[in-house]
């Protein structure tokens, strides 16, 4: 398989950054799904795509897809891409690495036929900033995006299907951005986004598992009344019970392994330093590998959160805004993938990823694999996200390989 050298983790590295240029917001790196600078990373991503040779489109959900045509007539098709949207205030590589790299595998390619295609695509949308609801973009390539889901509406009012229409998009085509049939896998790059690789000293990861997430709002309930004239012992401090909440929250994470906890947002109402609190909203996000200690472990914390309002006589309100189990990638794939990358003569070690990626979405119905670069600092959803050029070259390097070993696979199967 063709080789690869710096220079090609270089322009990886500096397509990024270009990409990064394109935000809503000044000074920062923001792309919430279908915004106006989604336009001019389409633009770019298209010209990149035309270059290798691809034919390129952008679907109904606004998922842009560039294929790469095998030789041989009807053949199978091999997926590669992850998402173009961002968190607020974010890094230049979560995602949109593994869209660049993807073209730059068919860039690769060139003199290098394969009895597959290559579709290199990019998701429109997998953080759920703008419609509190993650992977829209994969979920439509699956089917999976319902009528609920388009009548969602963002801060400004607009639903989903509005954004859609408003981006020049046709909501009547949305049934053509399902994968076709002939996709046989996909191969998903990506930051680690937290420390494991960098303080083990290596490049690579090969993830087996996604895990299961919870994220749910506890709603606290109790009694708004004047701080200094309210005693303690007559109080119905909603603040206090969600405090005490919390603190089990981390106790039970801390003592579980495997499992984390976060609670990262809070609304207190009225808001005010000289009032108790009276209504306190948190979210809460709980993830582990195994479905059965996730759903123990969030009847722990429903537990803690009815002992700390039973003493406080606040009443508790709980509403799960998402349930994903745990997604297993394909064994045969990822170990095709860790094969490559020590034939590629980069040594990697296996790993459950703790985010959420598109690959879990497709994973069900495509069988997939997923391959993470050491993320320096663990830094991901933050302006000091960053990769090394020497990783960028090993992930290039063993995604190539990969296909290598793929096409003998394939070959050795019998498939065409």
């Amino acid at each position: 398989m063709t080789g690869t050298n710096t220079d090609h983790a270089t322009r990886i590295i500096d397509r990024c950054r270009e990409i990064a240029g394109h935000t809503e917001v000044s000074g920062e790196i923001t792309r919430r799904f279908l915004t106006p600078p989604m336009q001019a990373v389409h633009a770019l991503l298209r010209r990149w795509m035309e270059s290798a040779g691809m034919t390129v489109r952008v679907d109904a959900i606004g998922n842009i897809r560039g294929i790469s045509t095998a030789s041989v007539p009807d053949a199978p098709c091999l997926l590669i891409g992850s998402h173009l949207d961002t968190v607020p205030n974010a890094g230049a590589f979560d995602g949109i690495l593994g869209v660049v790299l993807g073209i730059a595998v068919v860039e690769e390619l060139q003199d290098y036929p394969l009895p597959f295609s290559i579709e290199v695509i990019g998701f429109s949308e997998e953080e759920g900033v703008r419609f509190s609801k993650p992977f829209l973009g994969s979920l439509a390539a699956v089917g999976g995006l319902d009528e609920y889901a388009l009548r969602r509406k963002d801060r400004e009012g607009i639903t989903l299907a509005e954004a859609i229409t408003h981006y020049g998009l046709d909501l009547a085509d949305l049934s053509d951005a399902v994968l076709s049939p002939n996709v046989f896998a996909y191969l998903e790059c990506h930051i680690e986004q937290g420390p494991v690789l960098e303080n083990e000293g290596a490049s690579l990861g090969i993830v087996e598992t996604l895990v299961g997430q919870t994220r749910m709002h506890f709603l606290f309930e109790g009694q708004a009344n004047h701080a200094g004239t309210t005693p303690m012992h007559l109080r119905h401090d909603a603040m206090t019970a969600a405090a005490e909440w919390i603190v089990a929250v981390e106790e039970y994470a801390t003592t579980h392994t495997g499992l984390v906890a976060t609670v990262g947002k809070l609304e207190a109402s009225p808001g005010a330093g000289n009032v108790i609190a009276g209504q306190v909203k948190a979210s809460l996000d709980l993830r582990h590998a195994s479905d059965a200690m996730r759903n123990t472990a969030v009847a722990a914390m429903i537990d803690n959160a009815r002992s700390a309002v039973t003493k406080r006589g606040v009443r508790l309100t709980t509403h799960t805004e998402m349930e994903q189990p745990a997604v297993p990638l394909d064994a045969h794939l990822t170990t095709l993938l860790q094969n490559a990358a020590a034939k590629a003569g980069f040594p990697s070690r296996r790993m459950t990823s703790g985010a959420g990626h598109d690959a879990m979405i497709l994973a069900p119905t495509v069988p997939s694999a997923m391959l993470f670069l050491r993320s320096p600092g663990g830094f991901s959803h933050h302006p000091n996200e960053a990769v090394l050029p020497q990783d960028v070259e090993a992930a290039l390097a063993t995604a190539m390989e990969f296909l290598a070993q793929l096409r003998d696979d394939r070959t050795k199967d019998g498939h065409a």
